[in-house]
């Protein structure tokens, strides 16, 4: 760990969380919110798996804007994660995952590199865990309580895109204060401001 690292966790009186084979992420403390029992209906219901996750394409045009946008994110994607196959079922698995919730690609993808830098097996000083930084308490409020589950990467991403779609109709579409409430600092630039440069970055025309 370097020594900036070091100085940051002292200074917030953060304890490192160390596991083998399971580096740590940046993510912030997500706050447990009392849930209404109609949005822990919605919600559960919302992450209930529902079969693998096979992009729908219609048409020709929908296919060609896909493989496109799978090329040119995997691509960018090889600089964390190497193995074209892990690339390509991840990227598949997101896709469909993203537009099952209404969100943008690259916004989702834009959050991931912040989180977690694509670790599937990242977990931060907080407990989050996983691609999108989920924290356990969700898997018990909305979920079957396995919290083992938050490393497999549809549920990873079922969980994190339901969660984000969440705190966007709470904060009225406000994507900044989504964002900062997804990380639990709602409020505070440092984060929403990441993750927004590095959705730019991933901007892809079929968003």
């Amino acid at each position: 760990m370097n020594l900036h690292r070091r100085k940051f966790l002292r200074q917030w009186g953060l304890k490192m969380l160390v596991l083998p084979c399971m580096p740590l992420a940046w993510a912030g403390n997500q706050a447990e919110e009392a849930l209404s029992d109609s949005v822990r209906t919605a919600l559960s219901q919302a992450v209930a798996q529902s079969g693998p996750p096979v992009p729908v394409l219609h048409t020709e045009l929908e296919k060609n804007q896909f493989n496109d946008w799978l090329a040119k994110a995997s691509l960018r994607l090889s600089q964390w994660m190497k193995h074209p196959d892990d690339r390509q079922e991840f990227l598949h698995t997101l896709w469909y995952e993203a537009r099952r919730a209404g969100l943008s690609l690259s916004l989702v993808l834009g959050l991931i590199e912040v989180e977690s830098a694509f670790r599937k097996y990242a977990i931060s000083s907080a407990g989050a865990r996983g691609f999108m930084q989920v924290m356990p308490f969700w898997t018990r409020s909305i979920g079957d309580g396995n919290e083992s589950t938050l490393f497999h990467t549809q549920t990873q991403l079922r969980f994190g895109c339901v969660i984000l779609k969440y705190m966007l109709e709470r904060e009225k579409g406000n994507l900044f204060l989504a964002l900062g409430r997804y990380n639990g600092s709602r409020g505070q630039a440092a984060y929403p401001n990441a993750v927004l440069a590095a959705q730019k970055k991933w901007f892809q025309s079929v968003d």
